[in-house]
């Protein structure tokens, strides 16, 4: 039991140093934008927290060989991982069956994001994450599935949010993969980046980048979301691939930030497409009927 709490710890402290666990910010905003109550946005974010420390244990447990050879890692919390792979197991069993009895007692929905966030980290950190093109799909899936515990899924608003951050996600893993490239070779590991080669991967960021503005433009704010056509302004080289990843979370983190700022105020979206809430997409499925 000592060796599970000591591992989950290990776990919290080093992501947190790496400033990762964004999801569950992004997660907030969209608890804040749309209202929810103090107490249920209490309780989403604990169990956030606590389905982001599943997520990222079952990828340090089958990453910890990789860890342990790996420069730029915590020598010594993979290898105490190491010596304790059955806490670590056990601990992985004890959250996620404390998360579903969160959910069944609070929210069937967030059963959803628990199924979806911790399935598809497990089957990405046993397998997917070594499969070129599938890495980063698996991740923009991912994108969706943790922000789930924002929101009840009858939220229209919430699921056209969560789409911007799949998008981001998506940025995000690129560059991720542009960034571990030299050790992914060494390791033998066939990301997107090292089947493409970094040039090739460079233009799907870019392709990416410019779908994100796009989608923020068209659904969620006309003008706000123009401001993230500034990401493609900075140059990206793999040695400062830290630096450009840092530099796009200012970038992105501001404009989702203004984003939520707006629809809270006005309870709406504002993009080119439409305003869209909840009143008027049950109001057209009405007048449809």
């Amino acid at each position: 039991m000592i060796a599970a709490f000591r591992i989950l710890a290990g776990v919290a402290l080093f992501r947190l140093k790496k400033m990762e666990m964004a999801n569950m910010f992004a997660a907030a905003a969209i608890m804040f934008a749309l209202r929810l109550s103090w107490l249920d946005m209490g309780i989403r974010f604990g169990f956030g927290i606590l389905l982001n420390l599943l997520a990222y244990l079952t990828n340090d447990y089958y990453d910890v060989d990789q860890d342990l050879s790996s420069p730029n890692k915590d020598h010594a919390k993979a290898r105490y991982l190491k010596d304790h792979m059955g806490a670590a197991l056990g601990a992985q069993i004890g959250l996620a069956i404390f998360l579903a009895v969160i959910a069944w007692a609070w929210s069937p929905g967030l059963l959803v994001a628990l199924t979806a966030g911790a399935g598809i980290c497990w089957i990405y950190s046993y397998k997917l994450k070594r499969l070129p093109y599938v890495d980063v799909i698996a991740m923009i899936s991912w994108g969706v599935a943790m922000p789930l515990v924002g929101f009840p899924l009858d939220a229209t608003l919430g699921w056209i949010l969560v789409g911007q951050l799949a998008l981001f996600s998506a940025c995000f893993e690129s560059i991720q993969v542009i960034r571990d490239h030299d050790e992914d070779v060494t390791s033998g590991v066939k990301t997107t980046a090292v089947r493409l080669g970094v040039p090739a991967t460079k233009i799907m960021l870019r392709g990416f980048m410019v779908l994100s503005a796009a989608y923020a433009t068209l659904l969620i704010n006309r003008w706000i979301g123009l401001a993230l056509l500034a990401s493609l302004a900075i140059p990206l080289k793999k040695e400062t691939a830290d630096v450009f990843w840092n530099k796009q979370r200012v970038i992105m983190g501001t404009v989702w930030l203004a984003m939520i700022g707006w629809i809270f105020w006005y309870g709406s979206s504002n993009g080119w497409l439409a305003e869209i809430d909840a009143d008027s997409v049950i109001a057209a499925m009405k007048w449809i009927r």
